[in-house]
């Protein structure tokens, strides 16, 4: 066989395998740049707390569950009745902060069981949220951590009021959220 030929075969055979190698870690470092900018802080936090791999599956896993529930969009007299009920929290605020700290977290379940959140326990509610909400998520559980060290006894009133600011961070990306799907972009 010519020499030709055979340093050619072999430069072949080297791009070729060059490629194979190259395929799948593009695909990963797209599927991570795709959940990063999804998931933002969301992202960072269960990378940090998990490390890359199982945090990528896990951010995956929360998609998939969340894509089979039945999230809607509010209907317009929906969303009146829930922001006169925050303006009435805000209100209770003034009067009774320990009080309107329960009542902004009541308000937020009831808004997430109307668009179809499952409501049963506080981390998958937050995972849940994540999905469609991540940069608003870690609000959530700082609130909710407010929330429960006021039943304590735990929180100062400026804990009290940074918790209202966070619930309501939440809920205004949730009374405004519209659905959008973006499951199909990461494989």
């Amino acid at each position: 066989m010519d020499s030709r030929i055979l340093i050619l075969i072999v430069i072949a055979a080297i791009f070729v395998a060059a490629a194979l190698f190259m395929i799948p870690y593009l695909r990963r470092k797209q599927r991570t740049e795709l959940l990063q900018t999804r998931f933002g802080p969301e992202y960072d936090r269960t990378v940090h707390e998990i490390g890359t791999s199982r945090a990528e599956a896990l951010l995956l896993e929360r998609e998939k569950r969340v894509e089979h529930l039945s999230i809607r969009e509010l209907t317009l007299d929906e969303r009146g009745r829930f922001s006169t009920k925050w303006r009435l929290v805000q209100l209770h605020f003034v009067e009774s902060p320990h009080q309107a700290v329960t009542e902004a977290d009541q308000l937020v379940e009831q808004l997430m069981t109307t668009r179809g959140y499952p409501v049963a326990e506080f981390e998958q509610r937050a995972a849940d949220i994540s999905v469609g909400h991540p940069r608003v998520v870690d609000y959530y559980r700082v609130a909710h951590q407010i929330a429960l060290r006021r039943r304590r006894g735990q929180a100062t009133t400026e804990d009290l009021r940074k918790a209202i600011l966070y619930y309501r961070s939440l809920f205004d990306d949730l009374l405004h959220a519209e659905l959008v799907s973006h499951r199909k972009e990461v494989a």
